[in-house]
């Protein structure tokens, strides 16, 4: 007789049930989740359409704009939007790779539904299959969004019609799965050896590799030869450099080949047939490694983390530390401190994090700044950019670590709400503890990238002082959203900022981002630009914009915390 343990060796396996029927009941929990209409829900439609739809118009202008000035240039302008095409989705696909990876982790091995799956008579093929679809749905979505006015402005440019949507479709959904099916199957390998549990050790060993591998990517792409045209011999050498791929093992490159060849009206079947055989034999690959090493995995995965023999000695150094905050509210510190190191998943979203902030920093030092065509003035207008660029960078570090701090406190709520702890200390405590260490990274990113263009002091001082102002509303928003749109329920904390609530704070994110760079970074970058050419300069241009930067950053603080408040309340007195 079959066992229903499923996790002993030698148990006959159950007939595998399919995949549709693991996915179904998510499937109607979110169907059933859109049919609720609650008051407002009108509304915040509207909203989130009109701010995606601003957000596309901008994306598709800017690419259609770019894309059509390379067309203008008849010798190169399809080389250089292959190029382009090629070095985005080389981008794109390494952010997919790590966040697939650490999704399979959360996913297969750490979600809270798999001990009655492994119980239940599921085949592993079925559950291989639907993890799958969850993980590249989890960890695409942002991507896919961002290429739609990608690619709709290369159809635009290219005059690709109707015709092209459906070849695009044919070419991206291969490119998203390659990532899904490689980070799956590279996961599954690094739980059998070191147990999914013991997330130090098996995080420590997926940074290396991420870290090493995106560096190693991202340089085979040669971006600074593209900007520095100069450094080659002739025109002929420029523009055979641009016709070679830079990599040709990459499935970013056969994406780009099989678009560009499309537009150009030539055989693009080869690039297409690339992808697909490639995403078809690595689903294949998992689908056999899966069967066979799952669930070794799975049980080893249950096993807890080993005992560091300093826990002991770290306790009274915090309690030290955090005296100063009373007992209250250094207890309400230590305890979010104590949930984020207990929580695999979300540990396991630090390696992301870390690998994409090195490669960030590490590849400034690669910008075309040393040319003839270079100036003083030219590195000391990239810190206004690039506090754009970090901006986002920490709206999305938010949107993982501030956003789910609510929804995370689960069924244990109502110890909450039955005690006497005001609302106000808890809202507290978690937005300290995120804003904190935002901060920190914030000063690092932006005065790193500073030291290394050279800028002066005076850019330096403002772009400091703007990323900093920026982490105080990017932390009131993802706190005031998480709050607005919890999800108790949820089985997997990586899955809370995919939802409604967080595509919201995405959407507002960026608004703010842009408002506060457009207000901190115009007048100080006129102000460089006068100081330049040795135009009269006046001061008082620079106070009413810094002033609306720093109204704007305060109510975006302090709005969002104070609405949250009185919604935690209200769910009190439910």
């Amino acid at each position: 007789m079959a066992s229903n343990s499923g996790l002993g060796h030698g148990t006959v396996e159950a007939p595998e049930t399919g995949a549709w029927s693991l996915l179904r009941p998510k499937w109607q929990m979110a169907r059933n989740r859109t049919r609720r209409h609650k008051q407002g829900d009108l509304r915040r439609i509207v909203v989130v359409s009109l701010v995606a739809l601003g957000f596309w118009s901008v994306a598709f202008g800017l690419a259609l704009r770019l894309l059509r000035y390379f067309r203008g240039a008849e010798d190169i302008g399809a080389l250089l939007a292959s190029k382009l095409l090629a070095m985005i989705l080389l981008s794109f696909g390494s952010i997919l790779l790590l966040s697939n990876t650490i999704a399979a982790l959360s996913n297969f091995f750490l979600a809270r539904d798999l001990d009655q799956l492994a119980a239940a008579p599921v085949g592993s093929g079925a559950l291989y299959r639907a993890r799958l679809a969850e993980t590249a749905m989890h960890s695409s979505w942002m991507v896919a969004l961002l290429l739609v006015p990608l690619v709709g402005a290369y159809g635009v440019a290219y005059q690709g019609g109707v015709d092209f949507a459906l070849f695009a479709l044919a070419v991206f959904i291969p490119f998203l799965l390659i990532p899904a099916a490689l980070g799956s199957g590279v996961t599954l390998l690094l739980v059998n050896i070191f147990p999914a549990r013991r997330t130090r050790d098996l995080l420590s060993v997926i940074a290396a590799m991420a870290i090493a591998g995106l560096v190693l990517l991202f340089r085979a792409a040669r971006p600074e030869q593209l900007a520095r045209p100069e450094g080659f011999a002739n025109f002929m050498q420029f523009v055979a450099a641009l016709d070679t791929p830079s990599s040709p093992w990459l499935p970013s490159e056969w994406v780009s080949e099989a678009v560009v060849k499309y537009l150009s009206g030539k055989a693009a079947w080869q690039p297409l047939l690339r992808l697909w055989a490639v995403a078809g034999a690595l689903i294949a690959m998992g689908h056999v490694l899966y069967a066979r090493g799952w669930r070794r995995a799975y049980s080893m995965a249950q096993e807890g983390a080993t005992k560091r023999g300093t826990a002991g000695a770290q306790r009274p150094w915090l309690d030290r530390a955090l005296a100063v905050l009373g007992p209250l509210r250094r207890e309400l510190v230590l305890k979010e401190l104590r949930v984020f190191a207990r929580d695999s998943t979300q540990w396991s979203q630090l390696v992301l994090l870390a690998v994409l902030l090195v490669v960030y920093v590490a590849n400034v030092r690669y910008l075309p700044l040393t040319g003839d065509g270079v100036t003083v003035l030219l590195r000391n207008l990239i810190p206004f950019l690039n506090l754009a660029l970090a901006g986002f960078v920490l709206a999305s570090i938010a949107a993982r670590f501030v956003f789910p701090s609510v929804s995370l406190e689960g069924r244990a709520l109502w110890l909450l709400r039955s005690s006497p702890l005001p609302v106000r200390e808890l809202l507290w405590a978690k937005f300290w503890v995120g804003a904190i260490p935002l901060l920190l990274l914030a000063l690092v990113l932006v005065g790193a990238t500073n030291v290394m263009l050279k800028v002066q002091p005076f850019v330096h001082l403002v772009s400091l002082v703007s990323i900093a102002a920026l982490v105080f509303p990017l932390t009131g928003l993802a706190l005031g959203y998480g709050t607005f749109y919890p999800q108790f329920d949820s089985e997997n904390a990586a899955q809370i900022p995919t939802s409604f609530g967080g595509l919201m704070f995405m959407m507002s994110a960026i608004g703010l981002i842009g408002a506060v760079a457009y207000l901190a970074g115009r007048p100080a970058a006129r102000w460089i630009v006068a100081e330049h050419f040795g135009r009269v300069r006046d001061p008082l241009d620079m106070v009413l914009p810094f002033t609306v930067a720093v109204v704007v950053c305060v109510a975006g603080t302090a709005v969002p915390l104070m609405l949250a408040r009185q919604r935690l309340e209200q769910l009190e007195r439910a």
